[in-house]
């Protein structure tokens, strides 16, 4: 399988990604969407859906929902009840309802960082305040500061809100790091609340993702925990995703809250998702083996630039680049004058780093490491004067 040669055009298409450059000489490598083919079992379900000609509001179908169940038990053996599940949007939208529902038990929400950005603006979206947690880099590997969460946690703490794995660093949380967060959560009896979008990639064969809420039933009755395969299975248009609500107050209070903000699903979005769930093929192991290929390929380009560096990614499609001893005042700017668009660190809640998205075709992954080695050469050149 190719993923994919030549790669796929697409420009003109009202892409997000490569509409923000339109025009330039400028490789999107910022937000995460991969410029890979989505999943073609996703593509046949979407088009036996549209054969019937009506697209009307749809509940979530009772196949989708068996699968997703399923699919939480064959690969993390976490048996979920169907009552559990609440349909969303999207994982944003996931999370904000998830903090608004847990505001009975704090007034702040901790979240360690760098993380996605829209996950640092819910304390502000909801009205609480937030405290970062600042992960730290132990042995050339990012992890979360127990020692920093435990002396944050309090009894005003709201939630814990994190990433697993983690975006932007691409860490698969190791079970014993995870069973230490849990422990703060339970001790202080306040909630955790997990976006696990990225769950299904992960490229470091010695890694295993583990859902937070799987680890017992203490942790798991207090746990929000946000799933969808847009981002594995390459559909991020097509808008869906899961909270998985076990217990039932929090649930109904979850729903409470949503009251107006969680809209209907489409009936297109919900058949990608029954085929995302439902799949028993090879083609997720045969992507992730291609993207772990991207990621030791960067790896290895970036361990030879002098001025840049980074970390072994374990899972995501991302790679978090440190720029910081090139000095530069506006480093996205700075990359993209040499025709790289990456992502701002600042977002992620750190200027001094840049997200690398390598979810593409490995001839624009070549040319894009050529321009960072010439772009990092330039950069650290002393300027006269």
């Amino acid at each position: 399988m190719t993923f994919h040669e030549p790669p796929i055009d697409r420009r003109g298409t009202s892409s997000e990604k490569w509409e923000r450059y339109a025009g330039r000489d400028i490789l999107p490598l910022w937000v995460a969407d991969m410029d890979l083919p989505t999943a073609p079992f996703v593509l046949d379900a979407v088009r036996e859906r549209l054969e019937h000609p009506i697209l009307g509001y749809t509940a979530p179908p009772a196949r989708m929902v068996e699968a997703f169940v399923a699919w939480l038990h064959e690969r993390y053996g976490w048996r979920v009840a169907e009552d559990w599940l609440v349909w969303i949007p999207g994982v944003v939208t996931g999370f904000n309802v998830a903090a608004r529902a847990a505001t009975g038990n704090g007034c702040e929400l901790i979240v360690p960082a760098p993380v996605y950005g829209p996950i640092l603006d819910v304390p502000a979206n909801v009205g609480l305040r937030g405290v970062v947690s600042p992960l730290v880099l132990n042995r050339g590997r990012w992890e979360m500061d127990v020692d920093d969460l435990a002396s944050k946690v309090s009894p005003d703490t709201a939630a814990v809100l994190f990433c697993n794995p983690q975006n932007p660093t691409g860490r698969v949380y190791d079970r014993d790091e995870l069973e230490a967060l849990a422990e703060l959560v339970l001790r202080n009896r306040t909630l955790v609340i997990s976006d696990e979008i990225h769950c299904p990639i992960v490229l470091d064969p010695t890694k295993r993702h583990v859902p937070i809420a799987s680890l017992d039933r203490a942790v798991e009755a207090r746990s929000i925990s946000l799933f969808a395969p847009t981002k594995a299975f390459n559909f991020p248009g097509l808008n869906a995703a899961v909270a998985v609500i076990p217990d039932p107050d929090l649930r109904e209070a979850y729903e409470s809250v949503g009251t107006g903000l969680i809209s209907t699903h489409s009936p297109l979005a919900f058949a990608a998702l029954t085929a995302a769930f439902a799949d028993d093929t090879d083609w997720l192991l045969e992507q992730n083996a291609f993207l772990a290929g991207n990621a030791r390929r960067l790896e290895t380009a970036v361990a030879g630039i002098d001025g840049i560096r980074t970390t072994r990614v374990e899972g995501t499609y991302l790679a978090w680049l440190d720029v910081s001893a090139l000095g530069l005042a506006d480093a996205p700017t700075a990359f993209e004058h040499r025709g790289l668009g990456l992502h701002a660190g600042e977002e992620f809640g750190d200027p001094r780093f840049l997200r690398f998205n390598f979810g593409c075709p490995r001839s624009i992954l070549d040319q894009a490491l050529d321009r960072l080695v010439q772009a990092a050469g330039e950069l650290a050149t002393p300027k006269p004067g």
